[in-house]
């Protein structure tokens, strides 16, 4: 009898609901008949929209103000330098800011970004001549870090075009390979990805067991490629292989829609939803003998790539912390507990401090590796301590606010959240912390660090 009154109070609500139901999509999953002898009830409501769920903090869809630069480093920059990195911040704000949450939650790519990307005339970074910007390494580092302040995966898709995949063609290509790959490139007509990391081989790169067998007028591609960026839509894919006659590393490009190649997109990921990674088959791809890249003859030839690469990259979580310090203060100035805004706490002003600390010191270490590249006395050592560096102490900078924030802090609408995720990835790829300080540990003490002894015992 309780069971029956209780099924005809729901049905009640359920009746006093019924205008909002209309407005609620049911899920895809659910069944027919509900849950055994129960009716089928869409009871609840719309979810609020952010503004109006917390009227008192602005969402990320509207930028802050950047105010991190506490010691005033713009002082560093000259006047083109900045606004050079004034006109990419401007256009990260208006245009990507607003839309690119969803596209996260979704882990899709914003392909109407392109072109206004391509507007800024940036893709090509250190490249000069082709079409290509030809800016400073300090330039092209001050552009990421701004596009990754506002979306690391943005950010990402960048640096994987220019600074791996297009860099590449600019430094080891022939010079007719240059003339007809880097103007479309740099134009982004063309999208590049850079394939070297292998199911089995990611930080032990150089084994990788992708082959190039010489045949008549060209090469057949065999081989796996893992965590390839870009990889799903990309036009140009710049594959690394070992050639079998030499057993040496070659360079060669893959075109999109070649026979044989497959690129299937890796789901679930947690940080950098919008890039496209991609798990690659190539099955006896055949490349033309102009597309084997001309000056890639050993593996050494992807450090010259690396080498500016890493530079990149330990800027990047530069952008993401500047990008959680400034939504952080906004969020503590506008909203207010037990009667007054949370700047006012100690606690947070406390975790403000450091994460202001840490941006001013990854900052000035960025900036430091970059006049080292200019001077030529960069070492990979260098270039390794600053992406450990600066990774490290971006995850406390996420932490910190992700705890400022509170249960805000796990909502991708205040940016904190989805920096939280994006900096993990970041932390890992191009180098993992682990294999960067021991590249720096070997250059401070002059000893390689012991490897793990080869078992020769047989697998059960």
């Amino acid at each position: 009898m309780e069971d029956d009154k209780s099924l005809q109070r729901i049905a009640r609500i359920a009746q006093q609901l019924q205008p909002a139901q209309n407005n609620i999509c049911r899920d895809s999953h659910e069944t027919e008949g509900g849950i055994a002898g129960m009716p089928t009830l869409g009871v609840g409501l719309p979810a609020l929209e952010i503004e109006k769920a917390f009227p008192q903090a602005t969402p990320a869809t509207t930028f802050p103000a950047a105010v991190s630069d506490y010691f005033q480093l713009d002082d560093l920059l000259s006047e083109e330098e900045r606004a050079l990195r004034n006109r990419v911040r401007g256009f990260m704000e208006a245009e990507v800011a607003p839309v690119v949450g969803k596209y996260w939650e979704r882990a899709e790519f914003p392909f109407e970004l392109i072109p206004k990307f391509a507007a800024l005339n940036v893709s090509g970074g250190t490249i000069k001549g082709y079409g290509c910007p030809g800016m400073s390494i300090f330039s092209s580092a001050l552009v990421c870090a701004d596009i990754a302040r506002v979306d690391a995966s943005c950010a990402t898709f960048m640096m994987l075009h220019t600074y791996l995949g297009m860099l590449t063609i600019g430094l080891l290509a022939s010079e007719e390979q240059k003339k007809t790959l880097l103007p479309p490139l740099a134009r982004m007509d063309h999208i590049a990805c850079w394939c070297l990391t292998e199911p089995d081989y990611g930080s032990d790169a150089s084994s990788l067991n992708t082959t190039a067998t010489k045949v008549e007028g060209g090469w057949l591609i065999k081989g796996q490629k893992r965590w390839i960026g870009n990889a799903t839509f990309a036009d140009i894919l710049v594959v690394f292989a070992r050639n079998t006659q030499t057993n040496q590393i070659n360079g060669f490009i893959v075109r999109k829609g070649a026979k044989g190649l497959r690129a299937t997109k890796i789901e679930n990921k947690i940080g950098l939803r919008i890039v496209q990674n991609a798990d690659i088959i190539l099955d006896n791809v055949l490349v033309p003998d102009e597309d084997r890249i001309a000056h890639i003859n050993s593996f050494q030839g992807t450090n010259e790539v690396l080498a500016v690469s890493r530079v990149i990259v330990a800027w990047l979580p530069i952008g993401i912390a500047m990008g959680v310090y400034d939504v952080c203060l906004r969020y503590l100035k506008e909203r207010k507990q037990f009667g007054a805004p949370l700047t006012a706490f100690q606690l947070n002003q406390e975790k403000l401090v450091r994460m202001l600390g840490h941006v001013q010191s990854m900052w000035l270490m960025g900036w430091r590796l970059c006049k080292l590249y200019d001077a030529g006395k960069m070492t990979p050592g260098h270039a390794s301590l600053a992406k450990t560096h600066n990774t490290r102490v971006a995850r406390e900078v996420c932490a910190l606010g992700r705890e400022l924030l509170g249960g805000n802090g796990i909502l991708s609408d205040f940016y904190v959240a989805k920096a939280f995720c994006d900096v993990e990835p970041i932390y890992t790829y191009e180098g993992t912390y682990e294999i960067n300080s021991l590249v720096t540990g070997r250059e401070v003490t002059g000893e390689a660090s012991i490897k793990p002894p080869v078992s020769n015992r047989k697998k059960l």
